[in-house]
């Protein structure tokens, strides 16, 4: 660990009094970023898209599971993969647990993959989760809301990806989208957010934001690239 400045008890409880108010004024600005969100414009979701679960063949409006809120978590693992994506995993390892409370305020949470479903239930089982996770196989919902792409449109570089064209090697990318379903049974899409918009769900980062070292990812290859799957780390002793 680097070299930091010392000081005495007061010049500390100063400094921190001074982070404070500023913590205090992004919390302030988030709440008001959350109002915003929830008072975007809808769009209702028209196809009528068909996922496998462990149950079998389930609607959207399924997944549900008779809540009005759903929220998917775009899970990369396509249909030729061997396991889920680690940094997906690393995302995935908060989800477990907390689907009582989310059922408590009208919301479900599921995950959604287009590999087929065996797959999906053998890396579930191996990694110890519990949430729903359905798959997508052979329906357009992933390219529907900009998480999968086709060959084609990656090699020409038409890619849309977190609400911009850009270049992208992978077929599969992770993100959120939030559904509604109003009591006439129609199903309306709220919200998506992909990329850095995805860091308020891990709790991990948001721990090591609290520390001295922080993400500590300075200097690798890239930002994750110390990210295993829970049951592939060496023990730490």
């Amino acid at each position: 660990m680097a070299e930091h400045i010392t000081v005495s008890h007061e010049e500390w409880l100063a400094a921190r009094r001074k982070l404070l108010e500023e913590e205090k004024a992004l919390t302030r600005q988030r709440d008001a970023l959350a109002r915003r969100r929830r008072e975007m414009p809808w769009e209702q979701v028209e196809k009528d898209h068909q996922f496998e679960g462990p149950q079998g063949r389930r609607s959207l409006a399924d997944l549900f599971d008779g809540r009005s809120q759903l929220i998917v978590y775009h899970f990369m693992l396509g249909p030729d993969w061997e396991a889920g994506c680690k940094s997906c995993s690393f995302w995935a390892d908060n989800f477990n647990g907390i689907d009582i409370h989310l059922a408590h305020r009208d919301v479900t949470l599921a995950a959604i993959s287009r590999a087929p479903y065996p797959k999906i239930a053998a890396f579930k089982q191996r990694m110890g989760w519990s949430f729903a996770w359905y798959s997508s196989f052979g329906d357009d919902f992933n390219y529907d809301f900009k998480v999968s792409f086709e060959p084609a449109d990656l090699k020409s570089g038409d890619v849309e990806y977190n609400f911009e064209t850009r270049k992208l090697r992978m077929d599969e990318m992770p993100g959120v989208s939030v559904f509604a379903r109003n009591e006439a049974g129609e199903i309306f899409h709220t919200y998506s957010c992909y990329a850095r918009g995805l860091d308020t769900l891990n709790g991990a980062y948001q721990l090591l934001d609290l520390t001295p070292k922080g993400r500590d990812e300075d200097g690798l290859p890239f930002s994750m690239s110390w990210v295993r799957h829970h049951d592939r780390y060496e023990a730490k002793g």
